[in-house]
């Protein structure tokens, strides 16, 4: 892998907020959240986390990568599944510690469920009953999860 891609060290708020050089800001984990959506439409597909390698091979390969919380190891999106990101565009917000990509993907799914975005219910908000449920915003999955996947383990954890 491309271990050449080096992050800027952060020296000022003007240098990471308005200068040239990528110094992303990583949690007391090492990870940077990351919001993937479709390239056509802007939908929301995930919200993942990346460690400094995934984004390194991020950058390096043009297809996502993640770090896995509940796994604990870098995760290629889509090396099981054939539902591999292709980054059209990378950002990072302004004090670099958010990244968006935008993504192409072949089948046009991205969540493990089987559901095209990972984001597929939605919950009423403001005044009503205290208790609430989940509506499903997507009729129907994108593909078999128990086709794709067989009988691997479960990719989260509860």
């Amino acid at each position: 892998m491309n271990t050449e891609i080096r992050f800027a060290d952060r020296v000022n708020v003007k240098q990471v907020e308005e200068g040239t050089e990528l110094a992303p800001k990583f949690d007391q984990h090492g990870l940077i959240p990351c919001v993937a959506t479709a390239a056509a439409t802007g939908e929301v597909l995930m919200l993942g986390y990346m460690d400094a390698e995934a984004l390194r091979r991020t950058i390096a390969t043009g297809e996502a990568h993640y770090w896995s919380r509940s796994r604990g190891v870098l995760w290629h999106k889509g090396a099981t599944s054939g539902l591999v990101q292709r980054v059209v565009e990378l950002r990072i917000d302004d004090d670099q510690d958010a990244v968006w990509l935008r993504v192409e993907i072949p089948g046009d799914a991205s969540c493990h469920v089987g559901y095209r975005s990972c984001f597929y219910r939605s919950l009423p908000v403001g005044p009503g009953p205290a208790a609430r449920r989940l509506r499903f915003e997507e009729d129907e999955k994108t593909f078999d999860p128990e086709n794709v996947y067989g009988d691997a383990p479960n990719p989260t954890k509860l």
